[in-house]
């Protein structure tokens, strides 16, 4: 393996230590009223997308939810019901400009214990800074190489940039798993009996403002998986427009050169740090 510097490791791990960031403090928190639980923060809206919500609150009422100079207030109430105003809510913003890349396909905010509060359009979750949930899977060989996909230059998120070889949200009704192995047959053309091999390693959270988005707040759930020295990934879904091998030192250059997305960079430097020990 190629040896890499000190300085370089320590660049890796300085910036691990930073994925978790605090909303600012201008940004206004969205809670979640579960009655005689209390209220819980849930999501932050940047002072823009804020004033425009509470133009919009003081014309029209929407069921559930409550603004004022200081929290936007999603009360307690059904899944559905939940989902429904927050839908109204996220359809506006959309007609206002502020949710970019808008999916037709639902995200689920799931509490500690795992229960589903709602589910809403996914583009719209960095919108309000609500905390969703993703798979990234690392690729690698025996030889010490990293396969890394580049980004279609179409994506609305993060266009031409380098990802892992797989990654990508879950979906509101699937498990961190099943989205892995989607993952890894729509973005790398991996079969299903390879992808039965990941490996789960851990969890990564990461928090940060997005200029003129909102508020990124996501758990990445991280997989190894090691290909086959003759394996060559190929997209089949058109969000990645090719794939390179590089070593891991070639890799921590390309993460500190800003060649990644922020979610890949701290999972592949993770990988490359635990890879290193």
């Amino acid at each position: 393996m190629t040896t890499i510097s000190n300085s370089t490791i320590a660049a890796l791990e300085e910036m691990l230590q930073n994925s978790a960031r605090s909303a600012p403090g201008d940004y206004l928190p969205v809670y979640l009223s579960r009655g005689n639980n209390g209220d819980l923060p849930i999501g932050h809206l940047n002072p823009e997308i804020a004033g425009y919500l509470q133009e919009f609150l003081k014309e029209r009422s929407v069921p559930l939810i409550s603004i004022g100079h200081d929290r936007l207030t999603i009360h307690s109430g059904k899944p559905k019901d939940i989902s429904h105003s927050l839908q109204i809510l996220a359809n506006q913003m959309r007609i206002g400009g502020f949710i970019p890349g808008w999916r037709n396909e639902d995200f689920a905010w799931v509490d500690q214990n795992g229960h589903k509060y709602f589910h809403l359009e996914r583009a719209a979750f960095r919108t309000f800074g609500f905390r969703s949930m993703a798979t990234h899977i690392n690729g690698h060989t025996k030889g010490n190489t990293i396969w890394l996909g580049r980004r279609s230059e179409n994506k609305p998120t993060d266009p031409g940039k380098l990802d892992n070889i797989a990654a990508g949200g879950i979906s509101a009704d699937e498990t961190p798993w099943v989205c892995a192995r989607r993952e890894l047959w729509e973005e790398a053309g991996v079969p299903p009996q390879l992808a039965d091999e990941i490996e789960p390693v851990g969890r990564i959270h990461m928090r940060r403002p997005i200029a003129g988005r909102g508020f990124h707040d996501e758990v990445l759930f991280v997989y190894d998986l090691e290909l086959p020295h003759q394996f060559i990934p190929t997209n089949h879904d058109g969000e990645v427009s090719g794939f390179i091998e590089v070593t891991y030192a070639e890799a921590a250059a390309r993460i500190l050169a800003d060649e990644f997305t922020s979610d890949a960079a701290f999972v592949t430097a993770d990988f490359i740090l635990r890879r290193n020990k």
